[in-house]
């Protein structure tokens, strides 16, 4: 009977190091993260693959090593289309993301400032010498701004003194891209009806309206439709676009501001890192919404099965970009609750987004991501926790009047504090200026 009992414990013993082991492979974590927390991220993973089936348009969401860990694969008759230039391989039809890095990245983003200000430069530690002439063109030719002058002069007609815009300042925003796939759908007036509009680039207005709408808030400039403001502005007939260049500032569109003249606002973004998981002004586009507005509602990307080549609405086909990479990532948006997908096989505009993981369990996933992440300040409910730079500014500064009720509570929320991301800098906190006692 001893060597019985002595057996049924020896098994016992085995049995819970064995669920122990597979715990431990299967989370990944430390200590410092609860059964609570896992229990919330198993939630999170297991809703957020439902939504994925539900509103993928064949996409299909797999688990990974650990609850954070999740894989978004296409249909094995998904034809690739896309080569990597540098190997000719085709587009893979699987790819790895982590939600937990995604949730607690886009958290800091619509807490965050994403224009960059002369406060910020202030701020930085070794600001000016170590970070703003990588804003300007050909910066690395002005000597670290050993003449922080002459970097102030080149920065001066884009670099306002704090942020002209706060979290949550708009209600409803749609970010329009420049897919061909606009042209299958007329969502003009339905686009005008938002509060704000961000449109990209060189993307034309006139003759598209029944499809694209004529409405245009914020337009987002790469390098090429920078050095083209003066062809940029024409696009819009009102001529209050707000235009973001996501590179830098360059003499020659210093040189039109001031002599055509552009009355334009112009401001250089400043933005998270998001390391190798997604890419691109349409990414950018999406971050500076959602650190403004309240809801964000995507149109125009490649988002639908069936992808040919690479389109625009207004020009020819032309060579693009990891289109089935970008089509996972914006699906794996939609999924965590950040924004709707608006394209012509989802056309109507009350379509439910199901399954998508409800408001409390988001939050909590935020501050278990944050935990499993190790970011700064993590398992605190400190608004501020994530600040690893603070400065003092100046009593009374940097106030925006006539601001709506979600954004003073926003504002009181953080205690007045500006919070800024730390370029490639991820997970490492963010720079905040707070409001002078």
């Amino acid at each position: 009977m001893r060597i019985l009992q002595l057996g049924l414990i020896l098994a016992l013993t085995t049995g819970i190091a064995a669920i122990l082991i597979y715990l431990t492979g299967l989370t990944g974590f430390s200590d410092s993260v609860s059964e609570e927390d896992l229990r919330v991220l198993e939630s999170l993973q297991s809703e957020f693959r439902q939504c994925v089936r539900a509103n993928g348009l064949g996409l299909r969401a797999l688990g990974g090593s650990n609850y954070c860990q999740i894989t978004i694969q296409f249909p094995n008759d998904t034809v690739s289309k896309w080569r990597d230039p540098d190997t000719d391989e085709p587009e893979g039809l699987s790819f790895e993301f982590n939600l937990c890095e995604t949730l607690a990245t886009w958290e800091q983003v619509r807490n965050s400032t994403t224009i960059l200000t002369k406060e910020f430069i202030d701020a930085l530690p070794n600001g000016w010498k170590e970070y703003a002439w990588r804003r300007i063109n050909k910066g690395n030719l002005l000597n670290n701004c050993k003449n922080r002058n002459v970097c102030i002069e080149k920065l001066a007609l884009v670099l306002p003194e704090y942020p002209p815009y706060v979290p949550r300042q708009f209600a409803r925003c749609a970010v329009v891209g420049n897919s061909g796939d606009l042209l299958k759908t007329k969502f003009g007036d339905e686009i005008d009806g938002y509060d704000v509009v961000i449109r990209e680039n060189g993307a034309p207005i006139q003759n598209y309206t029944e499809y694209v709408g004529k409405k245009s808030t914020f337009r987002l400039l790469n390098r090429g439709s920078a050095k083209a403001l003066d062809k940029v502005v024409e696009l819009d007939e009102t001529r209050k676009e707000v235009l973001l260049v996501k590179t830098t500032i360059h003499d020659i569109m210093n040189k039109m501001i001031q002599e055509i003249p552009i009355n334009n606002p112009v401001y250089l973004m400043l933005g998270a890192s998001f390391g190798s998981a997604a890419k691109g002004t349409g990414l950018k586009a999406l971050e500076f919404a959602l650190s403004i507005c309240d809801t964000v509602d995507m149109y125009g990307f490649t988002v639908d099965p069936g992808y040919k080549e690479w389109t625009r609405y207004f020009s020819e086909s032309r060579k693009g970009h990891t289109p089935l990479h970008g089509r996972a990532y914006y699906q794996m948006m939609e999924c965590l609750g950040l924004i709707k997908i608006h394209s012509p096989l989802r056309a109507d505009f009350n379509r439910e987004v199901k399954w998508v993981p409800s408001k409390s369990t988001l939050r909590a996933a935020v501050i278990a991501s944050e935990k499993v992440l190790r970011r700064v300040g993590a398992g605190t409910s400190d608004p501020l926790r994530a600040c690893s730079i603070i400065k003092r500014r100046n009593r009374g500064s940097g106030k925006i009047p006539g601001l709506r009720k979600e954004a003073i509570e926003h504002q009181k929320h953080v205690n007045y504090a500006t919070l800024y991301p730390l370029e490639r800098s991820l997970g490492q906190g963010v720079l905040c200026t707070t409001a002078a006692e």
